[in-house]
């Protein structure tokens, strides 16, 4: 993998539409970008009606449904994912697809699909995960309380080759990826992992946009970045290395985001590093409790 260094800090936050091509709101695949190799990650606009053909070469994928429902026809088969409202409105269906596959996504009442990708050589079956079957945790405590629905992570959907994938909702005041961490070197206790922050920001009561927080800083002098921007909707953030997080949610303003991970070794695995000035909030959690906003999606 290139250098943190090669990647300008002004190429890790994209903004909403900064990367759009044709009918994809964001593209960002894998090799096309110097110092990013591994994932990929594309949002499809469709209108009511519409239909987009899209080829998996040399990455696998997961269509991930961000607002509406869709058919998905991998190589022939047929398969409905019913999808959801909005992000926020809870889990949704998610297709597997392997690397080689040809996918043509059609949405008779329109919507916005993810397709969150990992450069994979290995074949593995299409799998389709239905909404009712995500697995969802709360993690953290308080005002760190945040919802993952983990529908691609290690050891909830294990029969891909490199992809890791998940969403996070944090409520509008919280912090999330908190305590900072890090995944950027392969150890006894640590992977080295891409990642892709994907964020929509629900908006106010009245309509106007809502915004966040992210941060990205250096885990060491060969490892160079310093990125605390503001996000909004449709924004995309890269972390090729680095102390990540924490990211937060302006009050009244509920935040998502998709991470997108993969790496540059054999073994899949999510191994990571807490920040040492951070790590002591953990043992705060428990006494803090959970976000009572959360606990409606749990089952």
């Amino acid at each position: 993998m290139a250098p943190a260094s090669s990647t300008p800090t002004d190429q890790l936050h994209l903004p909403a539409g900064s990367t759009a091509q044709g009918s994809y709101e964001t593209a960002i695949d894998p090799g096309r970008r110097d110092g990013w190799e591994h994932t990929g990650l594309r949002v499809l606009a469709l209108d009511a009606g519409g239909t987009e053909t899209f080829t998996a070469d040399g990455v696998e994928l997961m269509v991930v449904p961000l607002s509406g429902g869709c058919e998905v026809s991998v190589d022939g088969a047929r398969h409905t994912l019913r999808g959801r409202q909005d992000v926020f409105a809870s889990a949704t269906d998610v297709l597997y697809a392997p690397v080689g596959s040809e996918l043509t996504l059609t949405s008779a009442g329109g919507g916005r699909f993810a397709l969150a990708a990992a450069v994979a050589t290995a074949v593995h079956p299409v799998a389709l995960l239905r909404a009712e079957d995500v697995p969802v945790e709360i993690r953290g405590g308080g005002a760190m309380s945040r919802l993952v629905r983990n529908f691609g992570t290690v050891g909830a959907f294990d029969d891909c080759d490199s992809l890791i994938a998940c969403e996070v909702i944090t409520p509008g005041g919280n912090w999330s990826s908190y305590p900072a961490h890090k995944h950027d070197e392969t150890t006894a206790t640590e992977s080295e992992l891409e990642e892709i922050y994907y964020y929509e920001i629900q908006a106010a009561p009245g309509g106007s946009p809502g915004f966040g927080f992210h941060q990205t800083t250096a885990s060491g002098p060969d490892k160079p970045i310093d990125v605390l921007t503001e996000v909004r909707s449709g924004d995309t953030v890269l972390v090729p290395h680095g102390w990540h997080g924490p990211c937060a949610a302006a009050p009244g303003h509920d935040m998502y985001y998709l991470n997108v991970m993969a790496g540059p070794a054999a073994d899949r695995a999510w191994n990571i590093t807490d920040h040492p000035d951070q790590t002591w909030v953990r043992g705060t959690w428990e006494a803090a409790g959970i976000d009572p906003r959360l606990e409606g999606e749990m089952r």
